[in-house]
């Protein structure tokens, strides 16, 4: 079945099979490799994207639910050759260790500060709840989020 949607800001029709997941389209047929596949169960997070607005496990998302929507990956928040101020406070701030659990970290903490532009730690912690870093032990995931949220010239209008 043919599927419409948007994905870092460019419109995509794309034939897919009924039990596509939405990861498998992003990562083999747009080749958008930040999207990682670690449990495929919606339990650790890697494969975080944006969707309408919303951070969601794309291992659990069936293509076709993607009809229509806007989609952000990790690959969309660089702009005219720069990283998002979010990319570059994760790397300021230690929180990229080993770099699996990081782009749906970074997606995640997007979609908070896409509503919540000044989150306090707690609201931070909340919404990076469903990513599992088994690296950084969060304390500089947290501070690297506080510091993007701190950022002078904003940088978080909409994607």
């Amino acid at each position: 079945m043919l599927i419409d949607f948007i994905v870092n800001g460019r419109e995509y029709s794309i034939d897919v099979e009924s039990d596509m997941r939405l990861i498998d389209i992003l990562r083999y047929k747009l080749g958008l490799t930040g999207v990682k596949e670690g449990c495929g169960e919606g339990e650790c997070g890697a494969c975080t994207i944006i969707m309408d607005g919303e951070a969601v496990n794309s291992c659990l998302v069936m293509a076709v639910q993607a009809r229509g929507k806007e989609i952000i990956t990790i690959e969309g928040l660089e702009k005219n050759g720069e990283l998002d101020p979010l990319q570059t406070a994760f790397m300021e701030n230690g929180a990229v260790q080993c770099g699996y659990c990081t782009p749906g970290m970074i997606m995640s903490a997007k979609a908070l500060l896409l509503k919540n532009p000044n989150p306090t730690e707690e609201e931070i912690r909340e919404a990076i709840a469903g990513n599992i870093c088994r690296c950084t032990g969060y304390n500089n995931i947290v501070k690297a989020v506080k510091a993007a949220s701190n950022n002078i010239d904003g940088g978080f209008e909409e994607i």
